[in-house]
């Protein structure tokens, strides 16, 4: 589990790094983001018969980092928006 944690957040951190642009999300949202996209990626090797959820291989890996990228610009849209509109 520590280890499922620890993966999640170097693919968040990896994903900042892939992402352009600067963002507004501190550490903990990272690995929330990075987890979650280690799921996703984990899910995906899974369904199509590389690996297990939990097990960490390169399929997997790449998957959850493409998936935390996305999962960062979806937060960056979200709280991008909600801010403008309070201006």
């Amino acid at each position: 589990m520590i280890g499922f944690l620890v993966f999640g957040l170097v693919v968040g951190a990896l994903a900042r790094l892939f992402k352009p642009g600067r963002q507004n999300i501190g550490l903990g949202m990272t690995l929330l983001l990075g987890v979650a996209g280690s799921i996703i990626g984990g899910l995906v090797a899974s369904l199509i018969g590389t690996g297990d959820i939990f097990e960490l291989n390169f399929i997997g890996a790449v998957v959850a980092i493409i998936a935390a990228v996305l999962l960062i610009g979806a937060v960056e849209g979200t709280s991008g928006r909600s801010s403008q509109h309070r201006v």
